[in-house]
């Protein structure tokens, strides 16, 4: 008996900002895949205007937004089971994401973690859409009535304010317009992919030093060379010793890519004190070159056929159009922008 699909809503995104890793694949992308099975509607876009709150050089952003989009599909992503576009493909976020600001309050806005993190970077402007960046994910996902958001822990505070501007308009349009969407995720625990430094931070695009990140675009050489590179320590001197930063981030990609048997096998030489990083090293390589390749192979595939990408955008922003135009004719009925 087939199972019927779950009767929610799903919405997501990525921001074209640079190259995806395997941490945004195995952490995000793979999940969408794994929704677009088993919920009635998803929707999955590509955050452009996101992009240019950091990142506003009109040169790259099409090659950036090609390439996020294909590699959405080659990923997995199927135009035919979820609703794929670009944020701004839709005239209806923006408006949504203005009159949101109406109720978005200045202190709540400058209080969010990652708008607090960025003012602290050196060289970064501070501009207004960096402080605001909360209303419009909130527009993203609320223009879709969407009831599952698939967020990482690091995105949990920006969903809790979508909440929070979703309940303010209901409360003060004397309303239930808006759903409260929640977090999701499979399993008990979100994958962390850590970076390759060895200091224990997650995989990230905005690390200046690209030898730290495994991309889905890299080549075999590349990925050989990063993980021969990656920092790790002198080995352990107790048995059954904790792992340390370096060694949990190779421990940690070798759980997702290689045969369970070898990472068990490799773990037991690492609490035995036996354990030879250079092995460990050549084992991941050869294992993570393997999983890479084809789905680098057809992201280039993907990115080439331009024609297509721009059919699956044209069709999917059609559909999301749809779903964003009747929220926002709501939204303005609600709030009396209808005069005649």
């Amino acid at each position: 008996m087939e199972n019927k699909p779950i009767k929610e809503i799903t919405v997501s995104g990525i921001r074209p900002t640079g190259k995806v890793h395997l941490g945004n694949y195995l952490g995000a992308i793979k999940n969408f895949v794994t929704m677009q099975d088993e919920f009635e509607t998803c929707y999955y876009f590509i955050a452009d205007y996101h992009s240019l709150t950091t990142h506003n050089n009109a040169d790259l952003l099409p090659v950036n937004v090609r390439r996020s989009l294909a590699t959405y599909l080659a990923c997995g992503l199927d135009p035919e089971k979820a609703i794929v576009y670009l944020q701004s493909d839709l005239p209806q976020i923006p408006e949504l994401y203005l009159l949101l600001n109406m109720f978005a309050h200045k202190g709540e806005l400058e209080k969010c973690t990652t708008f607090k993190e960025k003012i602290r970077t050196p060289g970064q402007t501070v501009n207004a859409g960096l402080l605001t960046y909360p209303v419009l994910m909130a527009a993203d996902i609320i223009i879709h009535k969407a009831t599952k958001v698939p967020v990482g822990k690091d995105q949990q505070q920006h969903l809790e304010m979508t909440r929070t501007f979703a309940n303010r308009f209901n409360h003060l349009t004397n309303s239930d317009f808006f759903p409260e969407p929640q977090g999701f995720s499979y399993g008990n625990s979100l994958i962390k992919i850590l970076s390759l430094d060895g200091k224990g931070g997650k995989m990230s695009k905005s690390d200046e030093n690209e030898n730290n990140a495994i991309y889905l675009t890299d080549s075999d050489k590349e990925i050989t060379k990063k993980i021969k590179k990656a920092k790790t320590d002198t080995g352990p001197t107790e048995k059954n010793s904790p792992l340390t930063p370096g060694i949990e981030a190779l421990f940690g990609i070798m759980d997702c890519v290689s045969n369970p048997e070898i990472v068990a096998d490799y773990k037991e030489q690492y609490a035995n004190c036996t354990i030879k990083y250079g092995y460990l090293k050549l084992q991941l390589a050869e294992d993570l070159v393997k999983y890479i390749a084809p789905i680098r192979e057809t992201i280039f595939e993907i990115e080439n056929n331009q024609e297509y990408l721009k059919s699956v955008v044209e069709k999917g922003g059609e559909k999301a159009r749809e779903s964003a135009t009747k929220t926002v004719d709501g939204v303005r009925k609600l709030l009396g922008i209808n005069y005649f």
